[in-house]
């Protein structure tokens, strides 16, 4: 397990990233809440620290792997009625759930299947987080590498001769001021961007509050309904309760029946009292999930909410744009240079500015942003809006603020 272990850790270090294309919650989907699921996988399907998933106690009729294998892959059982509180505390019934039951009794019991599929609804789940990822990744298609690759290093571009240091390479000044000037003008042609680009980036993000919806929906259904309210349950048991939600819906022991013929050809029946080690692990990691989704769908909420604040001040609100843009860059930027930019920009400029910003050197994005401004005041007039990467031939008309 430790091998696996070290496998997954391999394509999961947290480390600074090169480039970015998103932020910092939109990575808590595909990065931590997938590593989460991954983990949570190797934890239920190993042996090494858990032991035999089941564990079967039976009469000497029916040999033990042969109950253990029946029990795991047909269904184990807990009876309803003896999930009575005082029942188990008096000692009336060995278990939760775990009582005597005839061979045709009508008791109404609950079967539990669910844990034969945890891993891979688990594993399943991991790869639907990481789907939107994929999916901006691809419509994305590294326009913003191919951009700004070029001035990864440009603030120590002092020299007239390129310098390498091991594998990465700082450009001669004259490299970085043709890298600058070239992101301008695709700044300013939409060389390599859109007005879908940013549609993309929102609704990916959108798209990660619903998955987060779906993945609660497929949990519940999965736990037989009784995830939804599995951590309200938890909290209001409380330490004085002898069976809790966690008995019923992970029970730790439960019933298997298994029937085969006599000599005579009658039916037998075999009753059989079920240790389900694996649950201890189940019930954990089921936990820490329900208050995670909760968490993660607060964020994934709250960063839906700010792209519809930056989508409605960006071209509106000078101080808006200040405060903004004081993140990516030392000191404060031109006030006449930011209404120049801003006043130009559409919501796709703005953001694809701001990406651009987070993926460049502060005194590099400040001297991008003076020569943007200086090409836009030299030109007069708005940025090109096209709808596809073809020229579309619209302009739009600069906006002011208030």
């Amino acid at each position: 397990m430790l091998t696996t272990f070290e496998t997954i850790s391999k394509n999961f270090k947290i480390k600074p990233q090169n480039y970015y294309i998103d932020n910092w919650i939109f990575q808590m989907h595909y990065r931590v809440t997938t590593l989460i699921f991954l983990v949570a996988t190797i934890m239920v399907t190993s042996r090494q620290y858990i032991g035999e998933h089941i564990k079967c106690i039976s009469d000497k009729g029916v040999p033990e792997h042969v109950m253990n294998t029946f029990c795991f892959f047909t269904t184990t059982f807990t009876v309803v009625k003896h999930y009575d509180d005082d029942l188990v505390a008096k000692g009336h019934v060995a278990h939760p759930g775990v009582g005597s039951y005839g061979f045709n009794s009508t008791e109404p019991i609950q079967r539990h299947a669910y844990y034969q599929w945890v891993p891979f609804v688990l594993f399943g789940q991991a790869i639907m987080f990481h789907l939107t990822h994929l999916l901006w990744k691809k419509f994305e298609g590294r326009r913003l590498r191919r951009l700004i690759d070029g001035l990864r290093y440009g603030a120590f571009s002092l020299l007239e001769t390129e310098v390498q240091v091991k594998d990465k390479k700082i450009p001669t000044k004259d490299k970085k001021v043709e890298f600058m000037k070239k992101i301008r003008e695709a700044f300013i042609k939409r060389i390599y961007f859109n007005k879908s680009w940013s549609r993309w980036l929102v609704f990916c993000e959108i798209l990660n509050v619903f998955n987060v919806v779906l993945q609660v929906y497929i949990t519940d259904q999965f736990l037989d309904k009784q995830f939804f309210t599995l951590g309200v349950d938890l909290m209001n048991d409380g330490l004085a309760q002898t069976v809790t939600v966690l008995d019923e819906v992970f029970p730790k022991v439960t019933k298997c029946t298994f029937h085969k013929y006599g000599p005579s050809g009658s039916i037998q029946l075999h009753d059989a009292m079920c240790v389900m080690a694996l649950n201890i692990i189940n019930e954990k990691i089921y936990i820490f999930l329900w208050f995670w989704f909760i968490f993660l769908f607060a964020i994934s909420c709250l960063a839906v909410l700010w792209r519809l604040v930056t989508i409605l001040m960006h071209a509106r609100s000078k101080k808006f744009n200040q405060i903004v843009f004081a993140t990516s860059c030392p000191g404060k930027l031109n006030p006449w240079n930011m209404l120049t930019v801003t006043q130009r920009c559409d919501f796709t400029d703005w953001l694809f500015l701001k990406y651009l910003a987070k993926n460049m050197d502060g005194l590099v994005f400040k001297e991008l942003f003076l020569g943007l401004a200086e090409d836009l005041e030299e030109n007069k007039r708005p940025l090109i809006s096209l709808e596809s990467d073809e020229e579309a031939g619209t302009l739009e008309k600069p906006r002011k603020f208030d």
